[in-house]
């Protein structure tokens, strides 16, 4: 029997500077269709790069698209959100993105892309947030994790809670599989 994912939520993470043409952009894009395709709800940080590329995908299956937008950006959400939802500090922002989310993915991205993975990864952790999948797409992200690991206190154990991915189409997977059952 297939689990029916319609109105749960995965959350895609990533910058805001790739263009239509680099391959984060056309993976996210990928994922968001897949996603949507598959019932799940999009949520991204609405604005450009990864965010517009995955809610663009969205859209192009027919999903439903959750902005979380900043009052104080001067940028304009991408125009193919159908949903906003309008905060005024980054903290209400990031519990947005996270807390009603069966699933996370994360493309390469700056700081801000590295303060949301640490940030549900950390929930994880601590259990503030039960068991779900945070995939981390691309060849960027072993090395990045590998740092942590030499560098930081992550243990073995920590890593149990994030999965690799090559590329949309194995992310899609992966959130499709390890979200079943997750309840928020």
């Amino acid at each position: 029997m297939t689990e029916n994912t319609e109105g749960k939520i995965v959350t895609i993470f990533g910058g805001s500077k790739c263009g239509p043409d680099s391959e984060e952009y056309k993976n996210a894009k990928e994922i968001g269709y897949k996603l949507a395709e598959a019932g799940f709800t999009i949520c991204t940080g609405g604005y450009l790069g990864v965010m517009e590329a995955a809610s663009r995908g969205a859209r192009d299956a027919g999903g439903r698209v959750f902005g979380i937008v900043m009052n104080q950006f001067k940028s304009e959400p991408n125009r193919y959100l159908t949903d906003k939802v309008a905060t005024n500090h980054f903290y209400e922002r990031l519990q947005n993105l996270i807390t009603r989310s069966v699933g996370f993915v994360a493309f390469r991205g700056g700081m801000g892309t590295v303060t949301e993975v640490s940030l549900v990864w950390n929930k994880l952790q601590t259990r503030v947030l039960d068991a779900r999948p945070l995939v981390l797409v691309g060849d960027c992200w072993p090395r990045v994790v590998e740092a942590w690991k030499e560098n930081l206190v992550v243990s073995d154990r920590d890593l149990n809670y994030l999965y690799f991915a090559a590329d949309a189409d194995e992310a899609a997977k992966i959130i499709i599989e390890r979200s079943k059952g997750v309840v928020v």
